[in-house]
């Protein structure tokens, strides 16, 4: 699972097997490690909220969202993931956006074989 934080908005990308995972369970945890300890950050299925949430306590990042919507998400082809602005109690908002990891359509160093197709490379195979 990949994460990307900048300001207010934080945005998760999940492979095949992490999104099968995290259906199976209800959360998926990745962890990196530092000298002094860990980053931990996690997605968390819950059935008590209505749209995505997340907060940051106890040193993790834990980012949920509603258990009805998730729980199909790895057979649903049309479900690219969620998206919502949670209200802070500052007033200010946290953008989140969880996603299915795409292949990308530039040629990288990095194995994406878990990846899910990309639908513009699929879309655009079926144009030539």
């Amino acid at each position: 699972m990949k994460i990307r934080i900048k300001g207010n908005s934080v945005r998760l990308r999940l492979t095949r097997t992490e999104v099968e995972t995290f259906c199976e369970t209800g959360m998926y945890t990745e962890t990196t490690e530092f000298i002094s300890q860990q980053f931990v950050y996690e997605l968390r299925a819950s059935a008590h909220i209505t749209g995505p949430q997340a907060d940051f306590k106890d040193d993790k990042i834990t980012v949920l969202i509603p258990f009805e919507e998730s729980k199909n998400w790895a057979n649903d082809t049309t479900k690219v993931g969620f998206e919502g602005n949670y209200r802070l109690p500052s007033g200010e908002s946290l953008y989140l956006l969880i996603e299915k990891d795409f292949v990308c359509l530039d040629d990288r160093d990095e194995d994406e074989s878990d990846n899910y197709p990309n639908p513009l490379a699929i879309k655009n195979n079926t144009t030539n």
